[in-house]
C-alpha cells in the first residue's frame, strides 16, 4: 500500500479514535455511563486498529509516527469543537445586573426559560442576580437575550453536575392538542 495513502488513513482513524475518546471523558465527567461506555467501546476498537498498523511499520517508515501523532494533536480538537457543538450536560447561567432585571426577567420568560430573581448587594450598591438552571445548548439563546437588553451586563455560566429536574424552554406556541387543552 502506498505509505502516504496508509499515513493519511492513520491520521484520519486517529482523529476519530481521540475524537471519539474526548467525548468519553466529558461523558465521564457528566457522570452518562451508558454512552461513556459505548464510547470506550469504539474508541478502543479503532485505536487497535490503528496501532496494529503503524508498530510493525514505524520502525521502517518513522513518517508514519509523525502521522499517528499529528492525528492525536488533531482528534483532541476536533472532539473538543464537536463536544462544543453538541453542548451536552446543564449549565448555572447567572447575571447581575443594576439597571435592567425586570426587563431582561420577563425576556427571558417569555421566551420559556425558568428564571428565579435574588436581590443582592454588590460593590456600587443594590443589585439583582437573575438566574437560570438550563440545558448547556440554550447557552448562546440566553447570552443572546441578554446581551439584546443590556449589552454590558455581567454574567455567569457554569457547568452544573446534577439538577432534580430541568424546565425545558417552550418557545413554541401550543397547537394542536395542546391548544385544545389550554382551552379548556
Amino acid at each position: 500500500m502506498n505509505i502516504w495513502l496508509l499515513g493519511i488513513l492513520i491520521f484520519l482513524a486517529r482523529v476519530v479514535d481521540v475524537s471519539v475518546g474526548t467525548l468519553r471523558t466529558i461523558s465521564i465527567v457528566q457522570g452518562r455511563t451508558k454512552i461513556a461506555f459505548f464510547l470506550a467501546f469504539i474508541e478502543t476498537s479503532v485505536w487497535l486498529l490503528v496501532l496494529s498498523a503503524v508498530l510493525p511499520q514505524v520502525m521502517h517508515t518513522p513518517v508514519l509516527g509523525l502521522f499517528y501523532a499529528f492525528g492525536f494533536a488533531t482528534g483532541n480538537v476536533v472532539g473538543i469543537l464537536v463536544e462544543k457543538r453538541l453542548a451536552m450536560g446543564y449549565t448555572n447561567f447567572r447575571v447581575i445586573t443594576t439597571k435592567f432585571a425586570k426587563e431582561i426577567t420577563n425576556s427571558l420568560r417569555e421566551k420559556g426559560f425558568a428564571v428565579t430573581t435574588f436581590e443582592g448587594e454588590g460593590k456600587d450598591g443594590k443589585v439583582t442576580e437573575i438566574y437560570v438552571a438550563s440545558e448547556r445548548k440554550n447557552l448562546t439563546t440566553l447570552v443572546k437575550i441578554v446581551k439584546e437588553i443590556e449589552p454590558d451586563a455581567f454574567y455567569i455560566a457554569e457547568q452544573a453536575g446534577y439538577m432534580s429536574k430541568i424546565h425545558r424552554p417552550t418557545m413554541v406556541p401550543a397547537t394542536g392538542w395542546r391548544g385544545i387543552q389550554k382551552k379548556k
